[in-house]
């Protein structure tokens, strides 16, 4: 895995050992040795595996979320020493598992595990519609005592749209039809792509700036003119991606997700700047460092996270042509639910 102006073969390595050494003897990937887990980044760090070839160790993180999902599907927000420390349960963090499921089989075409996989993902997406709002959002969380709040945030919506479509792609594969699913993926992609009033405002977050379009619910003109509006108040040339726009903070994280997103629209180019930019939080190990606060010259916090690292290793698989980044993240391969004529109707 290289990238010109990005990653040597022998630095794609170091990056990946950096992740295998914080994975856990249960398959667990915590964000760092002594840190937490959440549900989200550690399939994105699995994902990161799989497109290095180290199937078997993505495999174990995925077993360990199958044996630790709760009896409605869920999982809990955080776990620290294997142990949950926030009981409350995101619905974008419970999706998840269909991305990671369906890009875990494109890798590796292993069709048992699938199969082996599928009753986790289908308890999965039904928790996650079970928090489906009327306008055809989806609740952010429920909450430890059960309740949820009557909120949507365009970020997890959009990663929850993306998750929906990779559960359909499944769901086809293994010919489960699953109409429910269909609808509440064609109303949710509408919904991020055409209702931005139905979801909280989090305008100053880059994640809420570029994560219709890495979800895949925007493409074409309307997705590159989203990312041009807000290019300057998030891109710091040379550096990279504010996390959140009134602060002088840049971070790794987003700024890979960025390239992902730019490269799903053709803009291949930037995604390379971007990932580029951002070499300055390498670390000698091979890890990066989650941010860094340019005002004063200072990494920040001082954690290097594995799913810092592995969006940086996924990026570059998409712009190095990897078949099963390409099409989980390109999108046009997946089912897309219902028409937009289908959703108008409902809307």
């Amino acid at each position: 895995m290289t990238l010109d102006g990005v990653l040597t073969s022998e630095q794609a390595a170091a990056t990946v050992r950096s992740i295998l050494a914080e994975q856990r003897a249960d398959g667990a990937i915590p964000w760092f040795t002594g840190g937490h887990l959440d549900p989200w980044d550690h399939v994105e760090a699995a994902m990161a595996l799989d497109v290095a070839g180290e199937h078997a160790a993505a495999e174990a993180a995925y077993r360990w979320l199958m044996r630790r999902q709760n009896t409605d599907g869920s999982w809990y927000a955080a776990y620290r020493e294997g142990e949950p420390s926030d009981l409350n349960r995101e619905s974008n963090f419970c999706a998840y598992v269909a991305v990671g499921a369906w890009h875990h089989h494109l890798a590796t075409g292993d069709d048992s595990f699938l199969e082996e996989i599928w009753p986790t993902v289908g308890r999965a997406v039904a928790f996650v519609l079970g928090l489906g709002r009327a306008d055809g959002t989806v609740s952010w969380r429920r909450e430890e005592n059960g309740s949820a709040p009557d909120e949507a945030l365009l970020t997890g919506c959009s990663s929850v749209h993306h998750a929906l479509r990779c559960a359909l792609a499944i769901a086809d594969y293994l010919e489960e039809p699953q109409p429910d699913w269909e609808l509440a993926a064609g109303q949710l992609g509408h919904a991020v792509a055409h209702h931005p009033e139905r979801f909280l405002d989090k305008d100053r977050y880059s994640m809420d700036w570029y994560y219709p379009v890495l979800g895949t619910a925007l493409r074409g003109p309307a997705a590159k003119e989203r990312i041009e509006r807000e290019w300057d108040r998030f891109v710091v040339p040379g550096l990279g991606v504010r996390c959140v726009s009134d602060r002088p903070w840049v971070t790794g994280g987003e700024s890979a997700e960025l390239a992902l997103a730019l490269w799903a629209i053709g803009e291949s180019t930037r995604a390379v700047e971007i990932l580029q930019s951002i070499q300055h939080l390498r670390h000698e190990d091979g890890g990066y460092w989650t941010g860094y606060v340019f005002e004063d010259d200072a990494i920040w916090p001082e954690e290097r996270t594995t799913w810092t690292a592995g969006a940086l290793l996924l990026a570059v698989a998409a712009l190095g042509g990897d078949e099963a980044t390409v099409t989980v993240f390109g999108g046009d391969s997946l089912p897309t639910g219902l028409t937009a004529d289908c959703c108008a109707a409902v809307r």
